[in-house]
């Protein structure tokens, strides 16, 4: 029954959330001075352990989906803007998709 436990995934989600508003904060995206050598680098770091955790645990579509719903809904609590929030959950998902498959 291991197909709905979801402890693992629902710790790399905040993780990842942790992780993100401590490298650019959501005030920081209405910044000019936000510089895209800030975002290149959170992007690789955050890509690189997103393959990890896909590599590791291989998730089902029902845990893929659980990771993008709560990681979705913490960068909106956390006042990050919809468009930002809706793209890097569907990059994200599909990161870990790709990565699990390999």
């Amino acid at each position: 029954m291991g197909w709905f436990t979801t402890t693992e995934v629902d710790r790399f989600a905040d993780s990842l959330v942790a992780d993100m508003m401590k490298r650019v904060p959501p005030t920081s995206l209405s910044e000019a001075r936000t510089s895209s050598k800030r975002f290149g680098r959170m992007t690789e770091v955050l890509s690189d352990q997103a393959r990890a955790f896909a590599r590791e645990h291989r998730p089902n579509f029902y845990k893929r989906a659980r990771l993008g719903n709560r990681v979705k809904w913490a960068l909106k609590e956390a006042g990050y803007p919809e468009a930002f929030v809706d793209a890097f959950t569907t990059e994200l998902i599909t990161l870990v998709t790709v990565a699990a498959k390999g």
